[in-house]
């Protein structure tokens, strides 16, 4: 042990001075050496004790009378314990086994059942090695102790710590005050993409893309105003080769001050964490498909109050909006082209209306995403990537627009014509899931425009 260690150097060289730390008088007239090394003796937070090669106490600090009770004044000189520190059955034991430990190599750690002065009996650990004297014979032994429970409660403390910075079930990262990683156990480091070291020192933003403001807010809250009542669910955008990959980490933070200042003094904040994306995500898409199911519901009912077919596919339409896209198109077949038929406005939020102005097809270009849909009979994706506004214009959307998602309409075996959804660039591409909500709202969309050509006496393509 680190106490152990640092307490036995002070030990042998007390033993080779001869100093006992008390009384004051023979400190003085031992010289300024023995003054100083009888204060750290006594400064010690390690129990501390020696005995000769006879067993006499030699030396007895502090910390060793504040776990006994007994003075330096009433130990040092006395032979072993019997009598006062040990009871009599065990006196003859504890000293044989102490004054065997002078003549073994190395460090030994016992623990023996000592009594306090006002007559308690107390359950010691202690660390005991041998002394050599200038002719290099047994000198005595030095010996550092602490109460068995305390001893105890640090070693699962460190056996915590350890366990935690190696592979346990939560990400650890300990920040400094300067908010940065000092210590990642290897949970953390895979979650955040790199090694257990090459994170340290290093700015957080240089591995979080987006939501590092968040993060970096909680670690000031912290070591401000200290560790939150409950753990908090953070969503970051993690840097990858593939561009960004989104996490939902539920996390915990502790303040950490130092044990051995008088104020507590900030050394940083712990941050735990766990991975919920998935199960988040699995949360975000129920609650999703129950909207868009109850959208589709109030869609079905309204349309169905129209006295106009028309008026019940607009409606349609304007329902299945509502949180999926920000604009709608709706293009009929009409031989080889398409006519622009119904659509939101460009400018502004509105309601979906009947294009006005004739009948005259719409300015589509050869691989337009809308004639793909004709030809697969299947939804089609796209997005505008990097390409600026002139990727919408090119395709007669309005600018703004950076995905779209185009579905067949279909009605008695036949297609009538294209759905087409758009989202500006603020929103995320259309994914697989949101086509198979276009494609049920296209079934409804689809069936008010077949009984609006019917009842206009006109044909579908």
């Amino acid at each position: 042990m680190g106490s152990g260690t640092a307490d036995a150097s002070a030990s042998d060289a007390a033993g080779a001075t001869g100093v006992t730390g008390v009384p004051d008088a023979a400190v003085t007239d031992a010289g300024p050496g023995a003054e100083l090394l009888a204060a750290l003796l006594d400064g010690m937070d390690t129990a501390l004790f020696a005995l000769d090669a006879a067993g006499a106490v030699t030396h007895w600090n502090r910390q060793a009378e504040r776990v006994l009770g007994w003075s330096a004044a009433e130990v040092v000189g006395r032979d072993g314990f019997a009598g006062w520190a040990v009871r009599g059955p065990d006196a003859d034991e504890v000293r044989r086994r102490l004054m065997a430990i002078q003549d073994s190599p190395g460090r030994q750690v016992h623990e023996f059942a000592l009594v306090r002065k006002d007559g308690g009996r107390v359950l010691v650990r202690m660390q005991a090695a041998g002394m050599r004297g200038e002719d290099g014979g047994p000198a005595g032994v030095y010996c550092a102790f602490s109460e068995a429970h305390a001893q105890i409660d640090l070693e699962r403390s460190i056996a915590l710590s350890e366990a935690l910075f190696q592979d346990g079930p939560w990400g650890v990262v300990l920040v400094d005050a300067d908010l940065r990683p000092t210590v990642v156990n290897a949970h953390a480091a895979r979650a955040l993409g790199g090694g257990r070291t090459s994170l340290l020192g290093r700015p957080l933003g240089e591995v979080v893309l987006q939501g590092v403001e968040d993060l970096e807010g909680a670690f000031h809250h912290v070591l401000a105003a200290g560790a939150p009542p409950a753990p908090a669910e953070l969503w970051v955008t993690l840097r990858s080769r593939e561009g960004g990959r989104r996490r939902c980490w539920r996390s915990g933070f502790l303040r950490l001050s130092s044990p051995l200042t008088e104020e507590a003094v900030p050394l940083g904040v712990a941050w735990l964490f766990q991975d919920v994306t998935e199960a988040r995500a699995a949360e975000q898409a129920a609650a999703r498909l129950r909207f868009r199911s109850a959208q589709l519901h109030r869609a079905a009912r309204a349309a169905a109050e129209c006295e106009d077919p028309w008026e019940a596919a607009t409606t349609t339409l304007d329902f299945s909006l509502a949180g999926f896209a920000d604009h709608a198109l709706l293009d009929l077949v009409a031989g080889e082209a398409l006519i622009p038929t119904a659509a939101t406005p460009t400018d502004a939020p509105g309601p979906c209306l009947l294009v006005a102005g004739g009948s005259f097809p719409a300015r589509y270009g050869p691989g337009h995403p809308a004639f793909q849909t004709l030809d697969r009979i299947a939804p089609v994706r796209v997005s505008a990537g990097g390409a600026g506004t002139s990727w919408a214009a090119e395709r007669q959307w309005p600018r703004q627009v950076a995905h779209a998602l185009c579905v067949a309409l279909r009605s008695r075996g036949r297609t009538l014509g294209v759905v087409t959804f758009l989202r500006t660039a603020d929103r995320p591409a259309f994914e697989r899931e949101d086509a198979a909500h276009a494609e049920s709202a296209a079934v409804r969309v689809a069936s008010a425009v077949d009984l609006a050509l019917l009842l206009d006496g006109r044909t579908g393509g």
